[in-house]
């Protein structure tokens, strides 16, 4: 029994561990609107991983999709979710909504 204790109580601090972690990543802000997203550009620090926070605050459904970046999150109307990106080299990533092709953006990395 006090080895299951152990176990769990390791099994926790790993977890806290990992939500502080996040939590410590630079954080940025993406509303996606039925076609539209704000903001397009997106500047973030190059060499440290990232997380972007994506709003459907549309009436449809919307998807945030990287193929450079190979990251994709589908969102119901009036959901949030998020993704974390690996550290980036100095450049542009393009990303899109993929249910109105039209809304293009990019993330420029410096």
């Amino acid at each position: 029994m006090k080895l299951n204790k152990q176990v769990a109580a390791l099994a926790l601090a790993v977890f806290a561990s990992g939500i502080a972690h996040a939590a410590d990543l630079p954080t940025f802000k993406l509303e996606m609107n039925d076609g539209k997203l704000n903001p397009a550009r997106i500047e973030v620090p190059a060499g440290q991983r990232i997380k972007i926070e994506v709003h459907n605050i549309g009436k449809g459904a919307a998807e945030f999709e990287s193929v450079q970046l190979r990251k994709e999150k589908v969102l119901a109307p009036g959901a949030d979710s998020f993704v974390v990106i690996a550290p980036l080299d100095p450049g542009e990533y393009k990303f899109f909504d993929d249910f109105h092709q039209s809304a293009q953006g990019v993330i420029v990395a410096k």
